[in-house]
């Protein structure tokens, strides 16, 4: 069972993005109307006075925090997958099954967790502001740096280990 945790975790990323997707062909207008509420919160755009200078800024700021929610879907999709492509590879290979192991799972759990960034980005942004936002959940921009250990792993693996003879 074990070893298909690594899988199951590249299969729900890939649902995570793609659900999205098809949230937002159902409802766009909610992600935006909840972007647009956001941004009426925002302390550091209701200080400004200017109506057409306050009015460039919320358009910029809805746009820029739209695209966080696209970011999610991208990121989702495409890793998941990445993912899904390195554990079939290493799989292949004939290296240990604990590096195998270890490997699958920096690759699985770091590609899992680091679209959630641009999530969370897009749903407190607004708010928040987005700078903000990415800051109060870094620690799933760093998952980033988990995925890309367990491709260098996967790597050290391709370079050291054959592939398995098929039978």
């Amino acid at each position: 069972m074990t070893h298909r945790i690594p899988y199951v975790i590249a299969i729900l990323t890939l649902i995570g993005g793609v659900f999205i997707s098809i949230i937002f062909g159902a409802n766009e207008d909610y992600f935006k109307d909840n972007i647009n509420e956001g941004l009426k919160k925002n302390e550091k755009i209701n200080q400004i006075q200017d109506p057409v200078e306050k009015a460039a800024v919320l358009k910029s700021e809805a746009d820029k925090n739209w695209r966080y929610y696209q970011r999610f879907h991208f990121h989702a999709t495409g890793i998941g997958a990445m993912i899904m492509g390195v554990l079939l590879f290493i799989s292949f290979l004939s290296a240990p099954d604990r590096m195998k192991a270890i490997t699958s799972y920096t690759v699985s759990i770091g590609g899992f967790l680091y679209p959630f960034v641009w999530l969370f980005a897009a749903i407190y942004g607004p708010e928040m502001g987005r700078e903000n936002a990415k800051e109060a959940f870094a620690i799933f921009g760093y998952m980033g740096g988990v995925f890309l250990l367990g491709l260098v792993l996967s790597l050290y693996m391709a370079l050291k280990y054959r592939l398995k003879e098929l039978k």
